[in-house]
């Protein structure tokens, strides 16, 4: 691609073959370069993707893969929760290449119409605090910080955080 090219951005749903593998892998091999976190957040993202793999809900739940040029460059899910009427935003990741162009916001919005779409009253996600682009995003989409605690994870001292989102307050 030559310098200040537009780069073609498109958001579908994660259903070609290898799209679940590459969220797994994408998120071990990204969070070990970016943070060290360890083998141990790669074996939670690969639990909830296979969760998700052997027991969703096509009318409930699904996953998006974004592609910049073709590439898979981002991904999301949206799971359900567990409260009625409450899902979960799970996985969201946009790699390092594709940062700035707005991937991690479409993913977002996407997922989030998903949602409303659905019926979902409530989108809840964990993250931690050092994920200061995901917290972005989400704040963005309206999210707001509901509980904050520290802990041990992925081999670090960490401080997870739980956020929320209201789509249907008269539900």
């Amino acid at each position: 691609m030559q310098d200040g090219a537009r780069q073609e951005i498109a958001v579908r749903r994660a259903d070609h073959p290898g799209d679940l593998g590459w969220i797994v892998m994408a998120h071990g091999e990204l969070y070990d370069q970016q943070f060290g976190w360890n083998t141990e957040f790669e074996a939670l993202v690969a639990r909830i993707v296979a969760d998700y793999a052997t027991g969703h809900a096509p009318a409930a739940q699904a996953a998006w893969i974004a592609e910049v040029d073709g590439d898979r460059a981002g991904c999301v899910m949206l799971t359900a929760g567990d409260q009625p009427g409450t899902a979960k935003l799970r996985v969201l990741l946009v790699s390092p290449n594709a940062r700035g162009l707005g991937v991690g916001s479409h993913l977002a919005e996407e997922a989030l119409a998903f949602a409303r779409a659905a019926g979902y009253r409530r989108v809840t996600l964990w993250t931690t605090d050092n994920l200061a682009s995901a917290r972005r995003i989400y704040q963005h989409c309206g999210f707001i910080l509901t509980d904050e605690r520290p802990h041990r994870a992925f081999g670090h001292d960490l401080v997870g955080q739980t956020w929320s989102l209201v789509l249907n307050p008269m539900g």
